[in-house]
């Protein structure tokens, strides 16, 4: 009785690191895009979260000078940290700037709410009406 030889010939196991090759030169580039937009909800949370804090802060003093200096001010992170630019009586300006997997990405909000995206990496789109999360400029709802 004989048996026949087993095992991969050298072309099935080409055209398997072939596919492999195909769907990871595909799937990784998504895989990163969506990590990164998962990072930038971090910065678009804090900043709409300050922005209530802030408004305590001014029914309580009728100023926004000094807010942050104690509280109010999200946490710097590993992605973001956190600034408050332009307090005065009747306005402000919380920044959210990108570190490390983040650099690059500069996000605001004003005393009206308004949103903008000021800074973006190459590649990306900034809006001054909203936070994009999207390279092409789609905005953050």
């Amino acid at each position: 009785m004989k048996y026949g030889e087993r095992g991969f010939t050298l072309m099935e196991v080409l055209i398997t690191l072939a596919i492999v090759g195909i769907m990871t030169a595909v799937a990784l580039p998504m895989y990163t895009d969506y990590v990164l937009r998962g990072r930038l909800t971090e910065a678009f949370s804090a900043l709409a979260a300050a922005q209530p804090s802030a408004e305590q802060y001014w029914s309580n003093g009728r100023t926004f000078v000094g807010f942050g200096v104690v509280n109010g001010l999200p946490p710097n992170t590993d992605n973001f940290g956190y600034a408050l630019s332009a307090a005065s009586a009747s306005a402000y300006t919380i920044t959210a700037t990108g570190t490390n997997s983040a650099r690059g990405f500069v996000f605001t909000i004003d005393q009206n709410g308004a949103r903008a995206t000021t800074a973006a990496p190459t590649g990306w789109v900034t809006n001054a009406a909203c936070w994009v999360d999207h390279k092409e400029g789609t905005c953050s709802h």
